[in-house]
């Protein structure tokens, strides 16, 4: 059996396991590094808590062993059983280290290994956790001599089939020389954006690279891996997938293809909600699974919406041929939210998702380029078999520059459907059109628009108007002439 195949040792930690190719080597060491707080010995804990307690044992050279575990109960981690050597500088006891204001080479160095002798006469334990041995280097008498007494260390532990966790302050002196002695690094790190974990290496072993949004709470720690699309796919027909108002299907060429991306763009009020949720109607009619992420909008206000053009949002949901998932933008980075789709898609079977809108995704990314989450995440779902609705709302009304969206991810659009209010006769419309659609021909008119109490209402094509895009269209004679709406 290669080392890549070799049982691993779950880390415990959500969704970290699936970024180290299935979790940790066995007899391997593994720095933990991050500035204070950023969850280091959140992650061992972690470490600990998922093997069996004789498995385990902690070397904590900071935090007094009390305080360790009153933190784990307070995250529901159970350290009941599991060894604890408490060498901090208020530990007492025989044997324990004596920190003192004398110069750090005059102080007692503690023996780590005899400690973990004593405690374990047959070999030390399948997993052992050392917080921080960073510490470490302020007994050594210099670097040269830190080092060596750490790698006599971990070659003991590992030679023995102990797999080692262990932290230090990022940027330390330190922590400098251990990461040339793990056999692994995992990076932890707080930006505006948020926390995340990267992994700087990993021997032996595949690894998701890149940034991972990282979570700390009242469950501990949980780490949600960056989408990369072209690790998924998955076999499906690209029929299309109609509306089920026979006339807007002829307008769109047929239905939107399974596996594309379409904007629905327009101005507010304009009917974009409503007519994605139509498209959702007609897949649970067909016995489709659908899901609505609504950054715009709580649960009843779509409730109302919906029931007012006669679709049955509640039904929907009972039977569950629909979930609409309510998003707090700021609460979500942009890797958890594709984590929850993702869900929907891999767990639940929806076979298309609605995303209402791009201006309330676009808060999730908090400053990071908004493009290129969009499209990691449009393409996942496109190379899953999903038709995908993203709804975008314009600034204009009527006139002014025609734009599909303000944020310019146009591009990922396989489609788009443009919503436009018209002025006739004093009168404001409401008009609908198609703009693109790669993947099949499609009319090139524009339509008459009602959303009304029997449902959405698309008439027939507007040939007699011209300057409808302007939002103040003029009506054509037979003869060439125009004269204003």
């Amino acid at each position: 059996m290669s080392e890549g195949q070799q049982e691993r040792l779950g880390t415990g930690v959500p969704g970290l396991d699936s970024i180290l190719g299935a979790g940790l080597l066995p007899g391997r060491s593994y720095l933990v590094s991050g500035q204070p707080g950023t969850g280091k010995t959140t992650l061992g804990l972690h470490f600990l808590a998922a093997g069996e307690p004789s498995e385990g044992v902690l070397v904590s050279l900071g935090e007094a062993e009390r305080h360790i575990r009153d933190d784990a109960a307070s995250i529901g981690l159970e350290l009941d059983g599991i060894q604890v050597i408490d060498l901090s500088p208020g530990a007492q006891g025989e044997g324990a280290a004596t920190y003192s204001l004398l110069e750090p080479w005059e102080a007692e160095q503690p023996d780590i290994r005899a400690r973990i002798e004593a405690a374990f006469p047959a070999g030390p334990p399948r997993r052992v956790f050392i917080d921080a041995l960073s510490q470490f280097q302020l007994l050594a008498p210099d670097a040269y001599q830190f080092r060596k007494q750490v790698m006599n260390l971990l070659d003991y532990l590992t030679g023995a089939g102990a797999t080692v966790v262990f932290t230090a302050e990022q940027g330390s002196p330190a922590e400098q020389d251990l990461r040339y002695l793990g056999d692994g690094i995992l990076q932890l790190d707080w930006r505006e954006s948020g926390r995340a974990l990267s992994v700087v290496k990993f021997r032996g072993s595949r690894f998701a690279e890149g940034r991972h949004t990282l979570r700390l709470g009242g469950q501990g720690m949980r780490v949600y891996e960056r989408l990369v699309p072209d690790e998924h796919c998955r076999q499906f027909s690209p029929e299309p997938v109609p509306s089920g108002i026979p006339a807007l299907d002829r307008l769109i060429g047929g239905g939107l293809d399974r596996g594309t991306v379409s904007i629905i763009s327009g101005p507010t009020g304009v009917g974009k909600t409503s007519l994605g949720a139509q498209f959702l109607h007609e897949a649970a009619r067909r016995g489709e699974r659908s899901a609505i992420f609504s950054f715009e909008e709580s649960l009843a206000t779509l409730r109302h919406r919906c029931e007012h053009v006669g679709i049955p949002l509640d039904e929907m949901v009972e039977r569950d041929a629909l979930t609409v998932v309510e998003v707090e933008p700021l609460a979500l980075t942009p890797d958890e939210f594709a984590w929850r789709v993702r869900d929907e898609i891999e767990a639940r079977g929806a076979r298309m998702v609605m995303i209402d809108s791009l201006a309330g995704y676009r808060q999730s990314v908090r400053g990071e380029d908004v493009g290129q989450h969009a499209h990691a995440l449009c393409r996942y779902m496109a190379n899953m078999g999903v038709t995908v609705l993203l709804i975008n709302e314009i600034g204009s009304i009527t006139g002014g520059e025609l734009r599909v969206t303000e944020h310019g991810i146009s591009y990922l659009s396989d489609a788009v459907l443009l919503l436009r209010y018209i002025e006739i006769g004093g009168e404001i419309r409401k008009t609908i059109g198609m703009l693109k659609k790669r993947t099949g021909d499609f009319e090139k008119t524009l339509r008459e628009f009602e959303v009304t109490a029997e449902g959405l209402v698309v008439g027939e094509p507007l040939h007699d108007l011209r300057g409808i895009l302007r939002g103040i269209p003029e009506v054509v004679d037979r003869a060439g002439g125009a004269t204003p709406g």
